[in-house]
Order: structure tokens, then sequence, then C-alpha cells
């Protein structure tokens, strides 16, 4: 069991998180923006989101696309989702993956319960600053008390954790903390809040896509089977899903194509941040 749990988090897919590894390349879209292509370097998150991300994008293109056929550009998170598929290699997406295939390792690396708990701390940290920041912000007003918060249910599995498997509670990684320090000092005023989206979108829906995958096959390989809070969002969790998507939507509207552009390109740097922190799952990250 723990060697074909170990294989599936090493197989190369990809998703909203691609770790820090960088490809640089460029390519033209319909404004001539440059990004950097980010692949998936057998991160566990990365792994498991593929097919789910890719098929709820579609779904987001196809439904938004209806939904706000009117307007001068195309739904935000199908302008999103063009980008993200374009950092994805051609094993992940066929049709329109770019990215370059990554090595993969000669020894799948197996993740211990002192890495699963540094990910969830490192997770924690991340969700205060995103927390904080929508609650301080007035045009994020629409995102307060959506639902998909995740700080109390991340309190109560590192807690959970330390108990169960006699652990001391380790302090936020530098994966961690840099990213929730790059997303706090990312904020300086409402010209900062189209950048700042593309990261609360790619973090907590890559978790609400692929990282439930991922949590079942920790829950088999570290937790005899024990789910925890931080995958549980109650039985409305589409519902909520669809009132946030269509939240950003509806924020989008009164933007500028500079500044869906700062939101669009942020999206190898929402990557980056991410798969920073997966990387305690598949070895990368000492702590």
């Amino acid at each position: 069991m723990k060697l074909s749990i170990a294989l599936l988090l090493t197989a190369g897919s990809a998703t909203a998180f691609a770790p820090s590894s960088l490809v640089h390349s460029s390519y033209s879209r319909h404004l001539n923006l440059a990004t950097k292509s980010v692949f998936c370097k057998h991160s566990a998150l990365c792994m498991s989101a593929a097919e789910a991300n890719v098929a709820e994008s579609a779904a987001i293109a196809d439904k938004d696309t209806d939904a706000t056929a009117t307007s001068e550009f195309p739904p935000i998170l199908q302008e999103l989702r063009e980008v993200a598929m374009r950092l994805h290699t051609r094993e992940q997406a066929p049709r329109e993956g770019k990215a370059e295939e990554p090595k993969k390792p000669a020894e799948p690396y197996v993740p211990t319960q002192a890495d699963y708990l540094q990910f969830l701390v490192d997770s924690y940290v991340v969700y205060v600053a995103l927390e904080e920041i929508v609650n301080e912000v007035d045009a994020l007003a629409p995102f307060r008390n959506s639902g998909l918060e995740r700080t109390q249910a991340l309190e109560t599995d590192i807690a959970y954790m330390c108990e169960k498997f006699d652990l001391q509670r380790p302090d936020a990684g530098k994966a961690g903390s840099m990213y929730a320090a790059q997303l706090k000092n990312m904020i300086k005023s409402d010209e900062d809040v189209p950048e700042l989206m593309c990261h609360y979108y790619n973090f907590y829906f890559a978790h609400l896509a692929g990282g439930r995958m991922i949590g079942k096959q920790m829950s088999k390989l570290l937790l005899d089977g024990e789910a925890l809070e931080f995958y549980k969002w109650g039985e409305n969790v589409n519902g909520m899903k669809d009132t946030v998507k269509g939240q950003i939507e509806e924020l989008a509207k009164g933007w500028n194509r500079q500044e869906r552009d700062s939101c669009i390109d942020a999206t190898a740097a929402a990557f980056m941040g991410g798969g920073g922190i997966n990387g305690y799952l598949y070895g990368r990250n000492p702590h």
C-alpha cells in the first residue's frame, strides 16, 4: 500500500499548484502577455488534482461564458484557466500543456507524519494571511464568511496530529512563511486586488479539487483512514464554490484590461507559492 501511494504521489501530473521549479518560456496570448512555464515536479497535490482541475476549469469556462457573454472581456476564470493550462505538461494537458516534462525520481518519496504536519502548519499560515487580507480590505468584503475558510479546521487537525502521533507543533517553515509574507505585502491599495485574487482563487480552489484527493491518500498512508477536518466543507460545498466563483466574476467586471492582466500574470507566482508548500509531501523541503 505504501509503495503504491508513493508512486501515485510521484507521478508527474499537474493542477493549480506547481512547485518552485521553473522552466522559462514565452508564448503569445491575445494581448501578447509573457508568462513563465511552471511544471509540477512530483508534487503530491499537483499529482492528484490534474484531471479534477482540468475538468472543473473547463466547466467553469463553459458556465461563466454564458453568464458574462455581454461583457467587454471574457470571464476572468476562463482567462485564468487558459494560462493555467499552458503551465501543465503535455502529459497532463495533451491539447494545451506547454511546460517541460519533469524528470521522475529513481526512488519515490514516501511522506511521513511529520512531513504532513509541516504541510498543514505551512498551509495554515497562508490561510491566516488570506483571511486577514479579506477581512481588512473593503473591496474583498463579499468573500468574508464564504464557508471556504480553513484556519479553524487546520487548527483542529494540527492539534490532532500532534496528540495522535506524539509530535511537537513545528514553526511555519520557509515555504509557508515566505508565501504568507508575499501575500500580505502584495496588498497596498485596491489597485492590488486583481493580483491578490489570482492567489486567492488558486490556493482555495486547488485544495477544493485535487487537495481532497490528496487528503484521501494521506489518510490511507499516514492516518489509518482518519479524515482531517481540513478536507470537510459540508454538504453544500458545490454551492459555496459556485457562489465564490460568481463573486470573483462580479468583482472582475469592474476591472480594465490592465487590471485583468495583473490578475492573470500572477498565475505562475500562485503556482510557486502553493507548490512550495506541497514540497513537504515529496521530500523537497527540509524541516
